[in-house]
């Protein structure tokens, strides 16, 4: 049995990467075509000979009854022929798939040993096995063949990096979907320079109207000092923007914003605490301190040990 795993392991196997697609990438496919037309052949050679065979018995048949009708005796041989004759499929059956041993012939295979009166037969391997380890040996042929010889089949490099683009599409959906799931109270402040410069983006073209260019105020309030009419923190910055202030002309923007976008924006805006940029509007609201910020680390007196 080591051949058979040995064969099956090398089916298996894939290098880790395979020749250059040429253009004798083809050539598996014909050789699969040729061997598709020798099975046909010999199906049609045995099928040639079944029929030979059952015009024969058929005319041994008609033989048996002219016979008959004149009482003219056949030879003996011509009868045996005719009671061991089986059709083809169960021949076919019995030689290639079971070939099973009769009773009365066991004797012949019994082996000398026995065991606590335990006698063992030596029987062949069964022919479906043995058929169908022939065909494993043609495939992993066909197999080697079309992943490692032929450079028609990827290699396994080829494959891992097709599921590894497979994969990393599947995660940017995932996260754009998890992305536009945020809300007032799931958001959280992005802080790598991607986001932020499309934060940036989108404020200067929807926002800058009414708080300017740099966040230094106009109609609306500044965005770049500690003082916030609506309360600060991206939370409190991100519902502001999502429903907005209608009394006072700002309009609610989460039907033309993505929770995404607005998120960005909202962490933009952060960014502007402290940047003093000329012409700021007075301050406005009340200074707004997050009361889940960490308290900062205090030193513990010394113990005068």
């Amino acid at each position: 049995m080591l051949p058979a795993a040995l064969v099956v392991g090398i089916a298996c196997a894939q290098a880790p990467a395979a020749a250059p697609v040429s253009a004798a990438a083809g050539e598996f496919s014909n050789i699969m075509t040729a061997g598709i037309g020798i099975v046909a052949i010999v199906l049609l050679a045995a099928a040639l000979l079944t029929i030979g065979r059952a015009n024969r018995m058929l005319a041994k048949r008609l033989l048996q009854l002219e016979a008959a009708k004149r009482g003219i005796e056949l030879p003996e041989e011509v009868e045996e022929v005719e009671l061991e004759q089986e059709d083809f499929f169960t021949r076919m059956r019995k030689r290639y798939w079971e070939d099973p041993v009769p009773l009365e012939r066991e004797g012949d295979i019994l082996l000398e040993h026995a065991h606590d009166g335990i006698r063992e037969l030596d029987n062949r391997l069964p022919p479906w096995w043995v058929n169908m380890f022939v065909v494993t040996i043609i495939w992993a042929g066909g197999y080697m063949y079309y992943y490692h010889f032929g450079g028609s089949g990827p290699s396994s490099s080829e494959e891992y990096k097709t599921e590894m683009e497979i994969a990393k599409k599947q995660k940017a959906m995932a996260l754009a979907g998890k992305a536009e799931a945020v809300n007032e109270e799931s958001v959280i402040a992005l802080t790598d320079a991607a986001a932020l410069a499309e934060g940036e983006a989108t404020f200067k073209s929807v926002c800058a109207a009414c708080h300017g260019q740099k966040g230094e105020g106009g109609v609306g309030p500044n965005m770049t000092d500690e003082h916030w009419i609506h309360g600060g923190g991206i939370k409190n910055v991100f519902k502001t923007i999502k429903y907005g202030v209608p009394e006072k002309g700002m309009i609610a923007w989460q039907s033309q914003l993505k929770p995404s976008d607005m998120q960005k924006v909202a962490s933009y805006i952060l960014t502007l605490k402290g940047t003093n940029p000329p012409n700021a509007k007075a301050q406005q609201g009340e200074i707004w301190k997050d009361e889940n910020a960490a308290a900062p680390a205090t030193t513990p007196a010394a113990s005068g040990k």
